[in-house]
């Protein structure tokens, strides 16, 4: 295992990670632009979780025998009154906690705490594998760690009601006809006319949730400095950088509230730990290389204060709570019944969302988006083939939604060219590095789904690409679809997230703004502290690593597979990221 200590400087590794990015620059903030202008559907928000100031409660899964227990953990921690009207939930904090069976109950008397800060779009159940194995690993080798996933605030705006009734069908007519679940009918997105209050949650206030649950939940700093380790995934590593040089009482002279006190180390997951979007690379809609959108601090926060900007990241394709609520829907159906065929195409309503979502994931060139046929709803697939070609990286289109979970199977395939030709030179910079295929007959064969770990087995047909190019092989394949489909649509807390704040955001692509430099109390603590650094090797990353760095890479793994990568890989070995991170738990010094 190699550890590193994040440099902190942010000028030459802005300068490395901006090469060979400025073709896609002007895209790129054209993409923003519609992002922050663009607004979420109506509805209304959750109720509050009661009056309790701490509540924890089991979760159950299908998960298979491990030794890990989980639970979902809410902290009553209101926001100060100057954030205005918000739901009663929104005064709450929420994560999910892993800890070894036979270990203690009690937090405090855990080896090490692992704290991990997701990234953009993502909620705390999108670390569900990493977690438990990590956790399970460490047990192995006789030690009892705890694995955090924390859940933005804002996800207090969901209902998962729909979701957590295990059915597909009960779940679409919940979110789609009106129809009631334990007494309960779905009141709508929320609109951006009530997210007020989310126009003041950017970085500040984000890494003092953390710190305030922390204190919350371990009350003693000198426990927290010698068993607390902090990161995240993706844009999680950039507020852990935030986290690490904040400072929480308003007396910089006073550092036992510093951030980097509050860790023994950090960790970063496909990501790095600093105070810079640009140390990273990859694509708009994701956390990284977002462009300077020509606006002063003053200007956005005006935007955001007024409603003329969206609070709430969203777009009209893909990216927007109705469609991140349908990816867990197609979780569900994958998890519960993985082989049957599915019906969820045909059974969705038809919208202006839906369709377009449909086509621009479903088209295998730009005639077939344009007509709408062949439709996704002309393919016989099963359920874990519509997981599939919503989250694999040789389907989906988006780089920062990819992981690597095997390929269609059971007929014919061929190249998808659609939104970029297959293989093409810029290939990495937003669709990622792997050929896209598509099943090829409408009306034809049931589409099934080959496994990462049936790949390159005897029965496998070997589909290649129509320059010859295989279109995946073993050594590419690292995550389990079912395990996958059960972090997707089994967590309480969401895989997916539907309400991102804007303003986290645009606070930190502001980040020579006097407003957001003044964060930054503590700068040495980006290097105060050990840091262990896990690249996916076909990530956001791939091919421009900072000289300094010195990461563990993962090989074939692509952003999301840092999260969701099987135990036991096609290697046969067991799976390097959460390896990693049990070895870093039993010493980061």
């Amino acid at each position: 295992m190699k550890t590193s200590r994040s440099t902190g400087r942010t000028s030459p590794r802005t300068g490395r990670a901006l090469r060979g990015a400025g073709r896609t620059r002007t895209w790129r903030g054209a993409a923003l632009a519609a992002l922050l202008t663009a607004g979420v559907l109506t509805g209304a928000a959750p109720q509050a979780q009661g009056a309790s100031a701490r509540t924890e409660t089991p979760v159950a899964s299908t998960h298979p025998a491990d030794g890990v227990v989980e639970s979902v953990v809410r902290v009553k921690v209101p926001l100060p009154q100057s954030f205005g009207a918000r739901p009663g939930a929104c005064d709450w904090l929420s994560y999910l906690r892993y800890r070894a069976a036979d270990g203690p109950s009690a937090a405090a008397d855990a080896d090490r705490i692992l704290v991990a800060q997701p990234g953009i779009l993502e909620g705390a159940g999108a670390f569900d594998s990493v977690a438990r194995d990590t956790v399970a690993q460490a047990a192995a080798q006789g030690r009892h760690i705890e694995f955090w996933a924390l859940d933005r605030r804002s996800n207090c705006l969901e209902d998962p009601t729909g979701i957590a009734s295990g059915d597909q069908h009960t779940a679409v007519d919940y979110y789609y006809r009106g129809e009631a679940v334990g007494g309960r009918t779905f009141a709508g997105y929320v609109g951006n006319d009530q997210l007020g209050w989310m126009a003041k949650l950017g970085i500040q206030q984000t890494v003092r949730d953390e710190y305030d649950l922390l204190v919350a939940e371990l009350p003693d700093q000198g426990l927290r400095r010698s068993k607390v380790l902090c990161g995240g995934h993706s844009l999680g590593g950039v507020i852990t950088g935030y986290f690490a040089a904040a400072d929480f009482d308003g007396d910089p002279a006073t550092t036992a509230d510093a951030g980097q006190n509050q860790c023994a180390g950090y960790f970063a997951l496909d990501t790095t730990i600093s105070t810079s979007l640009a140390d990273l690379s990859g694509s708009i809609p994701d956390d990284t290389n977002l462009p300077d959108i020509g606006l002063g601090y003053g200007v956005v926060q005006a935007g955001l204060d007024s409603g003329l900007l969206s609070r709430s990241l969203s777009a009209p394709v893909l990216l927007n709570p109705e469609t991140m609520t349908l990816l867990a829907i197609a979780g569900l159906g994958a998890a519960k019944n993985p082989a049957a065929e599915a019906d969820l195409p045909a059974y969705l309503p038809s919208n202006v969302n839906i369709e377009a979502t449909n086509r621009f994931l479903f088209s295998r060139d730009t005639a077939t988006f344009l007509t709408g046929s062949p439709a996704v709803k002309d393919f016989r697939l099963t359920n874990d083939a519509v997981l599939g070609a919503l989250m694999d990286d040789n389907s989906v289109p988006l780089a920062f939604l990819q992981s690597s979970v095997g390929l269609f199977d059971g007929g014919p395939l061929t190249d998808k060219n659609f939104p970029t030709a297959n293989g093409s030179s810029d290939q990495s910079q937003l669709f990622g590095v792997e050929y896209k295929a598509i099943p090829a007959q409408p009306h034809g064969p049931l589409y099934t789904w080959r496994n990462y770990d049936r790949v390159g087995a005897a029965d496998d047909p070997g589909y290649r690409s129509a320059n010859g190019t295989p279109f995946t092989d073993a050594s590419k394949e690292v995550t389990d679809i079912h395990e996958l489909a059960r972090s997707m649509g089994e967590q309480p807390l969401d895989f997916t997230e539907q309400y991102f704040p804007t303003k986290l955001v645009t606070d930190i692509e502001l980040a020579t703004s006097p407003q957001v430099k003044q964060l930054l109390v503590h700068p040495g603590g980006l290097t105060a502290n050990p840091t262990l650094t896990v690249l996916a090797g076909d990530g956001l990353l791939a091919g421009h690593i900072p000289a300094d760095l010195h990461p563990v890479i993962a090989p074939g793994y692509q952003h999301l597979d840092v999260l969701t990568a099987a135990p036991v890989q096609n290697n046969g070995r067991p799976e390097l990221v959460s390896s990693s991170l049990a070895a870093f738990a039993r010493s980061p010094k």
